[in-house]
């Protein structure tokens, strides 16, 4: 039986999927398989993989129904007892796979883990992810005491830097099938209420910001978002839960915004704290959708030139 199972789902990233897998083969850690759903992908990426030869390689494809689907699909299919998570457009450091199954080694009653991640936002911009964590240095890996209160930043967990135990995956049933989106924050937040996260401060993941589609209004009104409300009694008990589902709701009340969908908007921010949200997102809820696009519009230019603006 293989240490770890690499568990990527794929939908059309022929441009990516390559570099994606290149960074899989450089890893100094090499005990590991890998499971590759392909979730209806019709563009040339099945054909790109097909031209690497690999015994570690396992492909399955199936009909499109979307990438909380095509994850559970692939840890059915893991021989280990452990899944690590990576889309089919990010990129791990060499050390990533070393990382992870060192913390596994140094916790081995705990339940999942995370290293951390860096964000490509533009070619030229690539910045850690922020979190109060770092004050304890470099080097500090443990486990969590507040996953919610280290995440009002960047959440410690994103999917392409995440290790679960298979049992304990499969205990929270897995990501929720009827979300299309936001399907991961529900998952850290089962996951989180359950379990304390093991982090290791070492940056050994990147986020690729600069290859994600971008979203159409059709998309978002097609997506499937996760129900913050099913957490209300937990938020009612936890204070940093509450901020942190509240500033998720912001965030994606600011995108309905942007979009023109003022309902959705409203319904989202009614449920939210003001005191939980700084002086410059309290700014942003009350500009109208053209302000909120020129100032999208003018942070993506600067992200271009190299330069992060963000309302933390």
């Amino acid at each position: 039986m293989t240490s770890l199972s690499v568990i990527i789902p794929l939908f059309n990233k022929e441009n990516d999927i390559v570099d994606t897998l290149t960074s899989v083969y450089n890893q100094t850690f090499d005990d590991f398989e890998i499971i590759i759903v392909n979730d209806g992908s019709t563009d040339s990426s099945i054909k790109k993989i097909k031209t690497i030869s690999d015994p570690r390689i396992q492909l399955f494809s199936k009909k499109n129904e979307g990438v909380s689907i095509a994850r559970n699909f692939g840890v059915e299919k893991a021989s280990s007892n452990y899944v690590v998570f990576l889309d089919a457009d990010d990129y791990w450091h060499p050390n990533h796979l070393e990382n992870i199954f060192l913390l596994i080694s140094k916790f081995p009653d705990n339940l999942w883990f995370a290293s951390a991640y860096e964000k490509q936002r533009a070619t030229n911009l690539i910045t850690p992810m922020g979190s109060p964590i770092f004050k304890k240095g470099k080097n500090w890996s443990g486990e969590i005491d507040d996953f919610f209160r280290n995440s009002f930043i960047d959440c410690l967990a994103w999917t392409s830097s995440v290790c679960m135990k298979k049992v304990f995956f499969k205990s929270l049933n897995g990501f929720n099938a009827l979300i299309t989106h936001t399907e991961d924050i529900d998952l850290w937040i089962r996951a989180a209420l359950k379990s304390p996260l093991v982090f290791s401060n070492k940056i050994t993941a990147r986020h690729n910001l600069n290859a994600s589609n971008r979203s159409s209004k059709k998309q978002l009104q097609e997506r499937k978002y996760m129900d913050f409300d099913k957490f209300i009694g937990e938020e009612n008990k936890n204070s940093s839960l509450k901020k942190y589902i509240d500033l998720n709701r912001y965030s994606l009340a600011i995108i309905f915004k942007l979009y023109g969908e003022i309902d959705t908007f409203k319904k989202l921010i009614s449920k939210v704290e003001v005191n939980n949200l700084n002086k410059k997102q309290q700014f942003l809820l009350k500009q109208n959708k053209f302000m909120l696009r020129f100032m999208f519009s003018f942070q993506k230019l600067l992200e271009k030139m190299g330069i992060r603006l963000s309302s933390f």
